[in-house]
């Protein structure tokens, strides 16, 4: 029987779980930081009115960082917070890839799709010299018409409900959507890239007094983008609002940003976290490379009741699905109905029709935080379970679902400096401990064989058993569940061992009680068995509730003790009882099991006829 558990364990190791590489590779523990070395990422939590965030905000955000990670399948992860902005996030391994998205807010928005323009910035900057010059004053004529649509995405109601959403699913595909102006996005000047970690505010003053209080004027006037159509130097009184950085282009109104046709999508793009976060505002944001106007969000993440990343059987793509609560999925119907029974004189139809080709109803946006992920088409009032569709992979579709599911930071973070964490010192502790535990194992053999004899190598095979069966399912769990070996997990294995020696000694000091009282050797293991297995039982259930315990109210590398102990004492169970008492009931057979200098029995063996004549 224990055979067949070696069997299917190590089939598990080479083949299951992803196995890559050689069988040498297939082998390799998932090391922890302290071993291996690792990543460490700072993020740095924006000011708010000149004033850091609150603690319990900070706190709060700490703990879904922390729970984002442990979804990501990494054990033994730390999250500490770090002063009164800062979240510091420490993996093993290089994980760039797994620490860039952990800080992101997860704001998801559903609004309506009301304006559509093109991304004309590089146009509106370097206009053609042939032309006509250009006119004294900004123009804010009508905004410019795509040259080509593309088809458009719909989410289509259950046929079976009459178009009232019944138990069909949303489909919100990703389209590929055709800019207004087939121009490249204006590049911005050098220090606009990005906003500075933890700056202040940028406010509308700042803004206005840099690009100069006539030219601002003229685009708060502004009530469309303007068209260059007719004048390609339309946008040139502008151009001082192309050289802004991101955080001052987040100063503006959501109009100033969809109507000037200078401030580009990549200008867009580098807001501020948190940059279109308000529910109660209509915004600017991007998609594909057009410019948009969206609508307040009249649903939110918070509507949400659960998130789940699933592929979808129609079109092997994978979604995210979603289930409402019930005051959620009341604010979603009424979302649906208003896109869906909108005129065509609504600006959301004409903005639909601008973006979609033959479009028939309005779209809705859902955005998470910056990004609009996609903007469908709505066919019908839906009432159910809705899914979102996207450039998904089981991954980012895992990674959205789980950032729904544990909640918004209610934190804004940027990502500060990332640094690589040597493990020297690891491994010179693990050599150290390592070298340790052999001559502590060593010593334990040489006294087993010493006293015991043949009954030592019933323990010198079941340690190597134990050992082998907690390899292979370190190996296992590392690769299925992100079990990371530390440190503190080999000392929990170390101390495993001494709870093993433990029920060696209870098992062969009860056979020599047996002897002792007048039963033969053969007569004595089965007696003795059935007595020190309760005994062996309840003292390895102890330390299993122990480590438990230990394991639910402690976190970090004292939680990698207490699981790592706790595995290699359930092991040891499993060792006891298909290895330790089979075996013994075979040497029990044996010449060599009756003599008192191969046994181990020694002097009971000798004593016994006597005992039993006094009996």
């Amino acid at each position: 029987m224990l055979g067949l558990v070696f069997v299917i364990l190590y089939l598990l190791v080479f083949f299951a779980g992803n196995a890559k590489g050689s069988f040498t590779d297939r082998l390799h523990p998932k090391l922890g930081q302290d071993l291996v070395g690792g990543t460490q990422a700072t993020y740095i939590a924006s000011v708010q009115g000149g004033q850091p965030p609150t603690k319990d905000s900070m706190q709060q955000a700490r703990d879904i960082i922390e729970n984002r990670v442990n979804a990501l399948g990494v054990s033994e992860a730390e999250v500490i917070i770090q002063g009164d902005r800062n979240i510091v996030v420490s993996l093993a391994g290089e994980s760039d890839d797994q620490l860039k998205n952990l800080a992101t807010a997860a704001q998801m928005r559903f609004r309506l799709l009301t304006g559509v323009t093109g991304d004309v910035a590089e146009t509106a900057l370097n206009p053609p010299t042939a032309t006509a010059s250009a006119s004294a004053a900004p123009s804010t004529s009508s905004s410019a018409k795509p040259t080509s649509k593309a088809s458009a995405p719909a989410v289509n109601a259950s046929p079976s409900t009459g178009g009232q959403g019944g138990g069909e699913v949303v489909k919100a595909p990703s389209p590929s959507v055709t800019p207004t102006t087939p121009a490249p996005a204006a590049t911005p000047a050098a220090d606009s890239t990005a906003a500075v970690p933890g700056q202040e505010e940028v406010t509308p003053a700042q803004v206005k007094a840099k690009v100069g209080a006539t030219v601002w004027a003229a685009a708060e006037k502004l009530t469309a983008p303007v068209d260059l159509s007719t004048d390609t130097k339309a946008g040139l009184p502008y151009a001082a609002f192309g050289k802004l950085t991101g955080a001052e282009v987040n100063a503006l109104t959501p109009d100033m940003q969809f109507n000037i046709p200078t401030i580009s999508c990549t200008q867009l793009d580098a807001r501020p976290n948190g940059a279109i976060d308000n529910v109660a505002t209509k915004v600017a944001a991007c998609y594909n490379g057009a410019k948009i106007m969206l609508d307040q969000a009249k649903v939110v993440g918070d509507d949400i009741s659960k998130a789940s990343a699933q592929l979808d059987q129609q079109n092997g793509q994978w979604v995210v699905s979603l289930d409402f609560k019930s005051d959620g999925q009341t604010k979603w119907t009424n979302l649906t109905r208003t896109a869906f029974n909108a005129t065509s004189a609504d600006p959301c139809f004409v903005a639909a029709q601008t973006l979609y080709s033959g479009a028939e109803h309005c779209a809705v946006a859902v955005v998470l935080d910056k990004n609009v992920i996609s903007a469908p088409q709505i066919q019908g009032v839906l009432t159910s379970t809705s899914q979102i569709t996207g450039q998904f992979n089981s991954a980012s579709a895992k990674e959205l679902a789980d950032q729904l599911n544990f909640g918004a930071i209610p934190v804004t973070f940027t990502a500060g400096p990332a640094q690589t964490v040597s493990a020297t010192l690891g491994i010179a502790q693990l050599k150290a401990g390592l070298l340790a535990a052999a001559i502590g194992m060593a010593l334990v053999a040489v006294y087993a064989f010493f006293y015991y004899r043949l009954l030592g190598s019933v323990i010198f095979l079941s340690l190597i058993l134990s050992g082998l069966l907690t390899f292979g399912a370190l190996v296992f769990l590392g690769r299925t569940v992100g079990f990371t070996l530390t440190l503190a997990g080999i000392a929990g294995f170390i101390v495993s061992l001494g709870v093993a020696a433990d029920s060696f000694v209870i098992y062969f000091e009860r056979l020599k009680d047996e002897i002792h009282e007048g039963r033969s050797p053969r007569s004595a293991v089965p007696r003795a068995w059935a007595r020190a297995r309760r005994t062996i039982i309840s003292a390895n259930t102890i330390t299993i509730m122990a480590a438990v315990v230990l394991y639910i109210v402690s976190i970090g590398a004292v939680q990698g003790f207490a699981f790592a102990l706790g595995l290699s004492t359930v092991l040891d169970l499993l060792v006891v009882f298909l290895f330790r008492h089979p075996i013994m009931t075979m040497f029990a057979n044996t010449k060599a099991f009756l003599s008192p200098r191969v046994s181990g029995l020694g002097r009971v063996l000798r004593r016994a006829p006597t005992d039993v004549k006094e009996a």
